[in-house]
């Protein structure tokens, strides 16, 4: 096969959902259909292929991105099964990152929930054309029509609905393929692989004229030939309609909606049908972006094997000892050697190409454009980094992740383990670009920081079952920043002899409040004494150094405006000097300028019951948590509220005894703001 053939017949996608939404049980259902499995693996039997790690399995989640290839139709889909947790969002991030396509599923009763907002902010960041399935019709309180309005009013999108629900709740029973014209319904004795197609009868038939008339009503607004028929009230045809879709899809001016529940095993061959109908292959994604990591200059590279080669690194996975690099090969080709590592410049010797199943690997002599493979051998390379032609070096975007914001201090509990707990935690690190840890200089522990407490429960299990190190943890502990409130000056004079050499150097400067999220900004006034760009330097790095570390509690400081007002070096003047002076004037200034504590703060949302509301809201505001506002449906309310990081710990255990264990929240990181 022709390797332009090839990538045409290549789909990249991921399946991405908040959690619960039912993403690995579609995964497995993929799998099954298409042959890749011969049974079903259900998440709840803590049987899923995708969810192979013990934790997974054990909790009934998705912790790791896992990422998979079948055929449909002939086409290759490269799959990547995504967590729907808040606490796991790295994964999601790095899977937008590299992928072509998604599938965002929707729970039919929830609609769209805080994390599917989540990920469509980075869907559109990376502009990745999207498809929906709206899952689980079969369950109290499903409402198709509600979850498509749920996609127009939060997240801003034009859904395209293709297959409208026969029934619902215990009563769906198939769907109506507004395209084809036909009622879809699956064979259960088989597990839903059989599909059986027949022609409306009775209420079908209006049900069809109807969705028919709305989907020919928003491609109308978008393409002319479907305009023209729809004025002239003929049906295009499914050929003319589903060219017009894939158009606008890959355009992101549309999002192809669909139906069906995949734990009883209907309408996940849509899913896969749409995948190779409307999302793109390698050659139809817009060529990638980096620069020449030398001169800096813009460049390009498109999906052709001919060109240089260029991937990114975006996942790391510890195996047994062994290092997975994940990456995915944006151009040219690679058959064995020696790849360069234009983000670290190093040079790096692959050992192995592997494709990868879930948890199993299968050596392949070759990556092309368009492939998602994992690598073996490479030691410097880390989530981010790109790997390239050394003749013909790019650098491409890297992935940004968001800061941790909880902390808690860990110690082995036998003390022989000290040195094993150092290098299993910077394997954690390695792997997980969320995960920070650190030894602190003032109390000698060791901090561990993630995005939230099921992300380090989660980390502390692996550091025993994978590591074999059990450990000790203290309570968590929020990561404060600080800043100030006002404006302040101050003023420093280092005068100190160090051997034989006198240093002398005062410096002054300003500091004062900025907006929060304005980020810090340090200057220097007009009208200065010329000095040397070395000294000069010295006193920005002085300050920079300062920012780091607050007055109060040593804590980074940030949204703050820094302006060196006056350098007097005169002929004892050093780097050194004037580094320390502006860093003292600095901490002086923060005191005049009124230094307070910064706290994160985060966005809440508590689904309850109605009845439950009054204790719900109540127990927020004893936890000094702001209300923004509630609506109310089908008897649950939802109660959007802001509060600080600190008040939350423990608030599922509470939550659940408030509720009778019907409440459910999500919390994602907002701002920082004065404690």
């Amino acid at each position: 096969m022709s390797e332009p053939k090839r990538m045409q017949q290549l789909r990249n996608f991921g399946i991405f959902a908040h959690i619960d939404a039912g993403k690995t049980t579609i995964t497995e259902r993929i799998l099954y259909y298409t042959g890749r499995t011969h049974k079903l693996g259900e998440v709840h039997d803590g049987a899923a292929v995708m969810d192979w790690m013990k934790q997974e399995q054990e909790r009934g989640i998705t912790i790791t991105a896992a990422t998979t290839r079948v055929e449909w139709r002939g086409m290759q889909l490269n799959l990547i099964d995504t967590p729907g947790h808040v606490d796991f969002t790295v994964e999601v991030e790095r899977s937008v990152r590299v992928l072509d396509g998604a599938v965002l599923v929707l729970d039919a009763v929830a609609g769209v929930e805080p994390q599917t907002e989540t990920i469509w902010r980075q869907a559109d960041r990376y502009h990745v054309p999207r498809v929906c399935f709206v899952n689980k019709m079969d369950r109290v309180g499903a409402d198709f029509d509600a979850c498509v309005g749920s996609l127009a009013d939060k997240l801003g999108a034009r859904p395209l609905v293709l297959t409208r629900p026969l029934g619902a709740e215990g009563g769906f029973r198939g769907c109506i393929d507004l395209l084809k014209g036909e009622t879809l319904t699956w064979e259960q004795e088989d597990l839903g692989a059989t599909v059986h197609r027949t022609a409306p009868v009775g209420d079908e038939v209006p049900a069809l004229e109807q969705g028919r008339e709305a989907l020919l009503e928003v491609l109308a607004d978008l393409d002319d030939q479907v305009a023209e028929a729809f004025l002239s009230g003929a049906w295009p045809g499914a050929p003319v309609l589903a060219a017009a879709i894939r158009r606008e899809t890959l355009a992101g001016n549309l999002v192809p909606v669909l139906c069906g529940t995949a734990l009883r095993n209907k309408g996940v061959q849509l899913v896969l049908d749409a995948v190779v109908d409307y999302l793109p292959s390698p050659l139809e994604v817009p060529p990638v972006h980096g620069v020449h990591p030398d001169t800096g200059e813009a460049e390009e590279r498109r999906s052709d094997p001919k060109v240089p080669f260029s991937a990114l690194a975006f996942k790391i996975q510890q195996e047994q000892g062994r290092k997975l690099t994940y990456v995915r090969v944006y151009s040219g080709t690679f058959t064995g050697g020696r790849l360069f590592n234009s983000t670290r410049r190093r040079v790096e010797k692959p050992a192995a190409i592997l494709r990868v199943h879930a948890d199993k690997k299968e050596r392949v002599d070759s990556a092309g454009p368009g492939d998602i493979l994992a690598v073996t051998g490479l030691k410097w390379t880390i989530t981010g980094d790109t790997l390239c032609d050394q003749e013909h070096p790019l650098l491409l975007e890297t992935i940004a992740f968001a800061k941790p914001v909880i902390s808690m201090a860990v110690e082995p509990s036998r003390s022989q383990d000290e040195d094993k707990l150092v290098e299993a935690l910077s394997r954690l690190a390695e792997e997980d670009p969320s995960f920070h840890q650190e030894i602190n200089a003032e109390t000698g522990q060791t901090l561990i920081s993630g995005m939230g407490e099921l992300h380090l429960e989660v980390l502390v299990r692996r550091l025993e079952e994978d590591y074999n190190v059990p450990v000790q943890v203290g309570k968590p502990q929020v990561v404060h920043k600080e800043t100030v409130t006002g404006s302040g000056e101050g003023r420093a004079l280092f005068d100190r002899t160090l051997g034989e050499k006198h240093h002398r150097a005062e410096v002054a400067l300003r500091v004062a409040a900025r907006e929060r999220g304005a980020g810090n900004q340090v200057e220097f006034a007009p009208g200065l004494p010329e000095l040397p760009p070395a000294l000069r330097d010295a006193a920005q790095r002085g300050v920079e150094e300062a920012l780091l570390s607050g007055v109060l509690e040593g804590n980074p400081v940030e949204d703050v405006a820094v302006r060196i007002i006056a350098i007097d070096a005169g002929e004892d003047g050093s780097e050194m000097s004037i580094k320390v002076a502006s860093n003292q004037a600095f901490r002086e200034a923060c005191q005049a300028a009124g230094a307070v504590l910064l706290q994160p703060v985060m966005k809440v949302r508590v689904t309850v019951p109605e009845d439950n509301v009054g204790e719900v809201i109540g127990d927020l505001n004893a936890r000094r948590g702001e209300i923004q506002g509630m609506t109310s449906e089908r008897g649950l309310a939802e109660i959007d509220a802001m509060v600080p990081l600190h008040r939350m710990f423990g608030y599922s255990t509470d939550l659940r005894s408030l509720t009778q264990g019907r409440g459910t929240y999500t919390m994602v990181f907002h701002r920082y703001d004065h404690a």
